[in-house]
């Protein structure tokens, strides 16, 4: 857990901060108004535990005494063509009430120095134009990129025929 100079804290979450997820699934949800998709279905304690536990999935918390005021959750990908890795920035959100204070900034801070432990040359994020913020806030940390991103969906699976 790292200490910032405000009254915040950032943490890593591991296997056993399952509540803690859930918690920041909640800020998602209502950070990015899509409550049904970060609450509708919401994993299994079992699944969470899982996740976490795992060494490719980074979830960061800032918490405000016990309340999660926001966080971010990342992919470590693993590379191929040289020892290294690139860590991938999925989803990050700040409480409304809580944003200009640095949280997201703080987080992304963490989440580099977590980089530089494991190795990994790169941290990528998207951020849709019509989000000034988010846009400001990554061009202040890194250098922008325009690239095109595709959707390509995945077929659902036939069931196998008995012979």
């Amino acid at each position: 857990m790292s200490s910032t100079p405000a009254s915040y804290t950032v943490q890593q979450l591991s296997a056993d901060d399952g509540p803690l997820m859930t918690e920041l699934l909640a800020v998602f949800g209502k950070a990015f108004d899509e409550p049904a998709t970060y609450g509708a279905r919401r994993p299994r304690p079992a699944y969470l535990r899982q996740l976490l536990g795992t060494d490719y999935f980074i979830a960061l918390a800032a918490r405000e005494g016990s309340q999660v005021i926001g966080g971010l959750a990342a992919y470590e990908l693993k590379k191929f063509e040289q020892e290294r890795s690139e860590i991938y920035i999925y989803d990050l959100a700040v409480a409304a009430e809580h944003r200009r204070r640095g949280v997201a900034t703080a987080l992304i801070r963490e989440l580099q120095r977590i980089g530089a432990e494991r190795g990994a040359y790169v941290i990528f994020v998207q951020a849709d134009p019509p989000d000034a913020p988010a846009v400001a806030l990554y061009t202040k940390l890194g250098v922008r990129e325009d690239v095109l991103h595709f959707d390509i969906p995945v077929p659902p699976v036939q069931p196998v025929q008995a012979s």
